[in-house]
């Protein structure tokens, strides 16, 4: 099997004056090496927690020092942002320049976009940023660059698309997503179906609500032993790799869905257009040319999953020209309430909602009604 001796050598010579990123690395080959089995699952689910606590300390810098990114800090303007990320020269400042008609310096050489200009669509209704985010390649998750501030504001997107380059795609996607996956973003999932609850006494608890092919009791405790934790309920309630345990206690992790644009489509054939049309989350188009940017603001629209509503105001038609939108998760007549003012909440009796949301046209919902895209929403206020 494997010599813990061995590993604990390795990383105690590093830990006196190697840094972060040697032992990362180190512990990665440690992986590399590991065969895959049964007997060695804890011990590569201890490995895996190390890392994520490496990968943490990385991006998140202990000291208060200066870590401010010169011009990186992007005032959250519009209802939603989404993020652009590629290589260099996969045309993604074409893409966004003539998405947005925001000009930004576009060169064929690496790291030209640094300062982020936003450009700012405005899409059924929607004020949407797109932002470039640049230099998430290789070496930034190492505190190269300007990598820090990029990710900090990666994360905050509602979206991310990543641009790749037709005729060269799997591998730039591949080394794109182990970027973001090590910056502790999760595209195209949710999050993991764990209930992880730490406690005073009585040892771990782990419960398997569907039989596990990867995680067991032994695992599971050399995983939480790596943060320190010896009493703590966990319970599975989906199959669940090591990675999801520990995304779970980690827990700064963000689940951003994101779409890949393969650009460059008029240097292949309409045959291989046909494959490409059938990879999940994928949009082919010609930044250039603008092909097929209506399908890609389509399936931004999807992915974005915001709720536009109308307000009526007494009297009046519905003012369909500026729609206040709200967030997925965050839909209630009472968020509603909030986005037009601050203090319409203490003074509601009720609201009419024509849509949707409602059986009758309209009806009276008081402040926790859920409403749906393209609501009328009319505020009856107590005299």
């Amino acid at each position: 099997g494997i010599n813990l001796t061995q590993v604990e050598a390795v990383v105690s010579t590093q830990s006196t004056g190697a840094t972060l990123v040697d032992k990362i690395k180190a512990i990665e080959d440690e992986m590399a090496k590991t065969q895959k089995n049964k007997a060695t699952s804890a011990h590569l689910g201890m490995l895996k927690a190390k890392l994520a606590k490496y990968k943490r300390e990385l991006i998140t810098p202990k000291s208060g020092g200066a870590a401010t990114g010169e011009g990186f800090d992007v005032a959250k303007t519009g209802d939603a942002r989404i993020g652009f990320v590629g290589f260099p020269s996969v045309g993604k400042s074409t893409l966004l320049s003539n998405l947005a008609g925001v000009y930004s310096e576009v060169a064929a050489y690496e790291f030209t976009t640094l300062t982020t200009v936003p450009g700012v669509i405005r899409y059924k209704g929607a004020k949407i940023q797109l932002l470039d985010l640049p230099g998430i390649i290789e070496g930034a998750k190492d505190g190269k660059g300007r990598g820090r501030q990029v990710i900090a504001v990666a994360r905050t997107c509602k979206l991310i698309f990543i641009v790749l380059d037709v005729l060269k795609p799997l591998g730039d996607k591949a080394i794109i997503e182990k970027e973001l996956e090590g910056f502790g973003i999760r595209l195209n999932k949710s999050p993991p179906n764990i209930t992880f609850r730490k406690k005073e006494k009585g040892g771990i608890n782990l419960t398997q609500v569907v039989p596990q092919s990867e995680l067991d009791l032994d695992s599971v405790k050399q995983i939480l032993g790596e943060y320190r934790i010896s009493n703590a309920d966990v319970v599975l309630k989906e199959d669940s790799s090591c990675d999801d345990l520990i995304d779970v206690i980690e827990g700064n992790r963000v689940y951003i869905p994101c779409i890949y644009v393969l650009n460059k489509i008029d240097q292949i054939s309409i045959e291989e257009l046909d494959i490409i049309y059938k990879i999940p989350h994928c949009v082919p188009l010609s930044a250039h040319h603008k092909w097929n940017f209506d399908d890609l603001l389509e399936k931004m629209w999807e992915y974005l999953n915001l709720t536009r509503i109308y307000t009526k105001p007494k009297g009046q038609l519905p003012d369909f020209n500026a729609p206040v939108v709200l967030k997925e998760d965050n839909r209630t007549i009472e968020t509603f309430c909030n986005s037009l003012h601050k203090g319409i909440l203490k003074d509601l009796k009720y609201a009419l909602v024509w849509g949707s949301s409602v059986k009758y046209q309209p009806q009276r919902v008081g402040k926790e009604h859920i409403l749906g895209d393209e609501d009328i929403v009319q505020v009856i206020k107590k005299h």
